[in-house]
C-alpha cells in the first residue's frame, strides 16, 4: 500500500519534528523513526488501525503521544489525514477532504 499524507497532516508532522529538534537532535530523530514505523504499520496492516468515527482508523506512535488517523482512498492508497497530539484538541481535523 502507498501511504500519502494530507498536505496538513504534513505539516503537523513538521511543526512536532521542529519542536523535538529545538529540544534534542537525538529526540528528534526517534520522533522521525517512530512515525516511520507507524507508516510502516499503515502500509502493512490497514485493517488493524483502531477505528474512530466510521470512516477512519489510526494507530498511535511509540514512544510518542500522537496518532495518525488515516482512511483508504482505494485498493493500494491510504492518505493520513493527522498526525494529531494525542492529548490535544481531539477530532480538529474530521472536515479535512482526503484530496486537499
Amino acid at each position: 500500500m502507498e501511504v500519502l499524507f494530507h498536505r496538513l497532516a504534513s505539516q503537523e508532522y513538521l511543526n512536532a519534528l521542529r519542536w523535538y529538534a529545538r529540544r534534542s537532535a537525538r529526540v528528534a530523530q526517534a520522533f522521525r523513526d517512530a512515525v516511520e514505523q507507524t507508516v510502516q504499520r499503515i502500509a502493512a496492516t490497514p485493517d488493524q488501525g483502531s477505528p474512530f468515527r466510521t470512516r477512519f482508523r489510526y494507530f498511535r506512535t511509540r514512544r510518542f503521544p500522537y496518532l495518525l488517523y488515516y482512511l483508504p482512498l482505494n485498493s493500494t492508497q491510504i492518505v493520513v489525514m493527522a498526525v494529531a497530539h494525542a492529548r490535544r484538541r481531539p477530532a480538529y481535523w474530521v472536515r479535512r477532504r482526503p484530496g486537499a
